[in-house]
């Protein structure tokens, strides 16, 4: 198969959904899934350990980077962005070869785990990065507030749209958010600026309302009863700093999941992978090698 490539999916409804190929051709396929509102840049010191061996493929939510905003604006949920990567692996992994390794970091771990409950036949092997099999909002710094306060923020978004997209770009991309995130929810003491800031220049060009939809419909989503169903190798990696998705989750994970492995980064937050890139590289690789491809 070609690497280096982009190309779209068609979703059900019509939507075109972006990937992109990178790395070996020839390695086993391992699928990148992204947190609600990110393009790609947390996996930054992935791709980099990984695509000497592996195929890499990089897909975008509806209305996140190059992927067109959704045709039908209810269809936003965790079974409908499954729906959308599942059009992806039809057209980029082989359903005689090798399933691929399903990799997902926060809301990509609901997205990964949908996929399984939806086509056991296409993971071969997890590594859920800092995320939650479930109603994230509930647990939002380990407390109910974000859930309940939701539907009032969204009146609002909704109400007037043009002055909550006009207050995202303006003070998303700044140094002042960046200071923000570094002293309340990121390490600062480990995160570089340049490897963070894109997340924040991508935030301020997605709809508010369609991230606030997704949002909402992530935190209404759980897979939690199929946890004890998963029979193939996982890797469980968080942050025990990380307020957005708390390292509990991740216990509870590694309890319910057979066999599966927990990888604690000590001081990470829920931008472990770039926060210690080194470590949690090494992790991944050392999964892969002896739990995947020598398996």
């Amino acid at each position: 198969m070609e690497s280096n490539r982009e190309g779209f999916a068609l979703a059900r409804d019509g939507t075109k959904i972006f990937y992109s190929l990178s790395g070996n051709p020839n390695g086993p396929p391992i699928v990148l899934t992204d947190g609600i509102g990110c393009d790609g840049y947390v996996w930054k010191y992935i791709r980099i350990a990984l695509e000497p061996n592996y195929l890499l493929i990089h897909w975008h939510y509806r209305g996140h980077g190059r992927s067109d905003p959704p045709h039908d604006r209810d269809r936003v949920g965790i079974d409908d962005l499954a729906d959308d990567l599942e059009a992806v692996l039809d057209l980029t992994v082989d359903r005689h070869g090798p399933a691929p390794i399903l990799m997902g970091h926060s809301m990509g771990v609901q997205v990964s785990l949908e996929m399984f409950r939806r086509h056991r036949d296409r993971a071969r092997a997890f590594v859920l990065l800092c995320g939650s099999y479930g109603f994230p909002l509930r647990t939002f710094k380990g407390k109910r507030t974000l859930e309940q306060a939701m539907p009032f923020i969204r009146f609002l978004a909704h109400r007037l749209p043009g002055l909550a997209s006009n207050l995202t770009a303006r003070i998303l991309p700044t140094e002042l958010s960046y200071q923000v995130a570094t002293r309340f929810e990121l390490n600062g003491e480990l995160i570089r600026r340049e490897d963070f800031f894109p997340y924040l220049e991508h935030m301020a060009r997605v709809d508010v309302t369609l991230y606030l939809d997704m949002l909402a419909a992530a935190g209404r989503h759980s897979a939690r009863q199929i946890l004890k169903q998963i029979d193939v190798p996982t890797l469980i990696i968080s942050g025990d700093r990380d307020g957005f998705t708390p390292a509990s989750l991740s216990d509870e994970m590694h309890r319910e999941i057979p066999s599966s492995e927990l990888f604690v980064v000590r001081g990470g937050s829920h931008t472990a992978p770039i926060e210690r890139p080194a470590e949690v590289t090494a992790r991944i690789e050392q999964f892969l090698n002896e739990r995947v491809r020598n398996a």
